[in-house]
């Protein structure tokens, strides 16, 4: 089967005194969160900016403002030629809502940037992907406990974003399903994957790919119709190799194991599971559209081939 996920241009490694700017395409954010984060940008020795309607609320609530604006803010701060990465607040939900107001067009213009999120910014990573042909990083948002209590998930993306050619492995789990796969990452969260479905710029398909799947509050039955549809789709036909991170608040992982080997065995393919990225503890930063090799019998999903100027065989350093 032809592979339908091609690698993608991969943007060049930030250096310090790099303007970096943080936006909002989701929930609404807590202030002293971000300025929290905002600190720990400093301590690396970038510039972070906020974008204008980071702060802003939405009436029904679950908003960080209106769709035109967090849009708006997603386009000027990628465009900004002062600009030398995006990070994302916070997930949530909202990116469904602003995804299609996002001028996508300026964006291919802007040439490659470091994209940082993970949760509801799955579908602005498919996005990217797919509109724009720009690899992204799948780690921990500025806004949030796991980049502000947790050490070993800021220092992962501070090593992705600054010192790439340092990381040689992108988790290290368990063989769920043994074997192993190369292929190009992509993933995220599982129910946002399962909803971009149908939508007029999803994917077609995971085939040829490593696919990153992981969960946050989904009861197992939940995950299970997730997944179904996943399946019922073909969406998962060809796929070469599944990535599993963290089922955070999705019942006990003894139940959440046993659905995953139901559900994803049948496939054929190598499974890891536990590797580390997603909403659970650690929160690893991993490179979404970069070739990779997933090692089930080693546990371990690294690079297919890390440069040593950390751009990647299709992008260029800055």
């Amino acid at each position: 089967m032809t592979a339908a996920v091609p690698a993608l241009v991969r943007p060049g490694r930030l250096r310090p005194g790099d303007r970096v700017a943080v936006v909002a395409p989701c929930g609404p954010v807590a202030e002293d969160r971000l300025l929290a984060g905002l600190g720990h940008l400093r301590e690396w020795g970038l510039d972070p900016v906020v974008a204008p309607h980071v702060l802003d609320t939405h009436p029904l609530g679950h908003l960080a403002g209106a769709d035109r604006d967090r849009a708006r803010d997603l386009t000027e701060a990628y465009a900004d030629p002062s600009v030398a990465a995006v990070l994302c607040a916070r997930g949530g939900y909202g990116a469904q809502r602003m995804v299609d107001l996002v001028d996508w067009a300026a964006v291919r213009a802007a040439g490659p940037k470091p994209f940082v999120g993970f949760s509801d910014v799955t579908v602005l990573h498919e996005a990217f992907a797919r509109r724009a042909g720009f690899a992204t990083l799948h780690g921990p948002m500025t806004a949030t406990a796991s980049f502000l209590d947790e050490p070993a998930a800021r220092e992962s993306l501070r090593a992705a974003l600054l010192a790439p050619e340092t990381v040689r492995a992108l988790g290290r789990g368990r063989a769920l399903v043994p074997g192993r796969a190369e292929g190009v990452t992509l993933g995220g969260c599982a129910s946002l994957l399962a909803a971009e479905l149908g939508t007029p710029h999803a994917r077609p398909s995971a085939a040829g790919g490593l696919l990153l799947l992981e969960d946050v509050g989904e009861e197992p039955y939940r995950l299970d119709r997730v997944l179904t549809q996943l399946l019922r789709s073909g969406w998962l036909d060809g796929v070469a190799g599944i990535a599993l991170g963290s089922w955070a608040e999705c019942g006990p992982y003894e139940e959440v194991r046993a659905l995953l080997a139901d559900r994803l065995g049948g496939l054929g393919v190598p499974v890891v599971e536990e590797l580390g990225f997603g909403h659970g503890p650690g929160a690893l930063t991993v490179p979404l559209g970069v070739p990779a090799v997933l090692d089930a019998d080693a546990g371990t999903l690294a690079p297919a081939a890390p440069d040593p100027d950390g751009t990647g065989p299709h992008g260029a350093g800055r």
